[in-house]
């Protein structure tokens, strides 16, 4: 054909680290080291609930409410409202999406504009930049700097931070929304509650709406604690907080996930969602509801899955450093999440491509998640503790 057939607006943006990553991984034998998926199955109840939302109730294999499907709306409203000390409406504060990928996609439709600039975090989860010029939004970067290690200790996550005078600056009056991932990918930073604060008083004082990606929020390890930007004073009224029932149960496949914000915001992406997807597959809500149904009652408690999940994911993290340090290599040690961050940069050739695949693993490079794509942070190399 002679026209164009590529929309404007997916210029430069054709490219996806994880499409040539998962080729890659299947092209050999290889441990994949790389996506954010764990190689163990979701806990007993929640399997059993999938099997019960399958051969059950006929009527789930149908249509439900578009916007979620109602137990599962109404579980949602309750618990995330206790920890967000906020009465949710499971109508109107809840939307059910297509996994947590959705629920940002769906985000950046309704609320950026052609110009408007969104801020955001480096190192970032990869689809950020993209989804924001897809909406005909400009991405502002402001990086997270390394403190030096204390002589004798490990580099961690929580030695990562802002500069607040770096990051005032990136305020202006074409911001429209910041990004804030907590617990980080794929540094797996915690943010602590003054940084929080710092960053709650910017978008306030600018008129900001903050975009919270917590999908990680159950896997934080030691003595650190995630605490949901949503919930502290002034920010429940800007901030859409969004979840994942596949890092909550460890069951990425189902594609479940959810937002969660005041109704000034929601009804926004409700316009998105219900012109776009429309709807999510029924049973899968099904069995996350029946699923959280559980963890209330069980929540704080040793049965807990969510207090079981991070002491086993922490075993298998403090596993993957000690490998890594006997082989000489130097790990940042994440406060969260299921990735790994490896500083190489006492290599040579550090940065070729075959790096990436090699004595069958394959690990993807910092590169396709720059700690700054302008400067020069981008010598580390991305590890997943899930292969543990």
């Amino acid at each position: 054909m002679a026209k164009r057939l590529q929309a404007r607006r997916l210029d430069g943006i054709d490219h996806n680290p994880w499409v040539e990553f998962v080729k890659l991984a299947s092209e050999a034998d290889v441990v994949n080291l790389g996506q954010g998926f764990p190689d163990f199955p979701p806990p007993d109840f929640a399997l059993e609930a999938f099997q019960h939302a399958v051969s059950g109730d006929f009527m789930l294999n149908q249509y439900t409410k578009a916007f979620g499907y109602p137990p599962l709306t109404k579980i949602l409203a309750s618990f995330f409202g206790k920890l967000l000390g906020q009465e949710l409406d499971p109508l109107k504060n809840v939307l059910v999406t297509v996994g947590a990928y959705g629920a940002l996609f769906t985000a950046f439709q309704a609320l950026v504009d052609e110009g408007d600039e969104v801020i955001i975090i480096e190192p970032f989860f990869d689809c950020y930049e993209p989804m924001t010029l897809m909406a005909g939004g400009l991405p502002v970067f402001v990086s997270l700097k390394p403190s030096p290690a204390q002589d004798g200790e490990l580099d961690s996550s929580s030695n990562w931070q802002l500069d607040p005078m770096e990051l005032a600056s990136k305020f202006t009056p074409r911001t429209k929304a910041l990004v804030l991932n907590t617990p980080n990918n794929p540094l797996g930073k915690v943010f602590s509650k003054p940084e929080l604060e710092l960053v709650a008083s910017l978008c306030q004082q600018h008129d900001v709406v903050c975009i919270a990606d917590e999908v990680y929020q159950w896997l934080v390890y030691d003595q650190y604690q995630h605490i949901s930007i949503a919930s502290l004073p002034g920010m429940w009224e800007r901030t859409l907080t969004v979840g994942s029932a596949g890092k909550t149960f460890s069951a990425t496949g189902w594609k479940v996930g959810w937002v969660l914000g005041p109704d000034r915001l929601l009804r926004h992406l409700r316009t998105v969602h219900q012109n776009s997807v429309f709807h999510c597959p029924t049973q899968a809500q099904a069995a996350v509801a029946q699923s959280f149904e559980r963890e209330q009652l069980h929540f704080g408690q040793p049965s807990s899955y969510f207090v079981q999940l991070p002491q086993a994911v922490q075993r298998s993290r403090d596993h993957m450093v000690q490998s890594l340090q006997s082989v000489g290599l130097r790990p940042i040690v994440p406060q969260g999440s299921y990735f790994l961050i490896i500083d190489v940069s006492d290599f040579s050739e550090w940065d070729q491509p075959r790096w990436a695949k090699c004595g069958g693993l394959e690990a993807a490079r910092g590169s396709a998640w720059p700690l700054s794509p302008r400067e020069e942070d981008a010598r580390l190399a991305r590890s997943c503790g899930r292969a543990l």
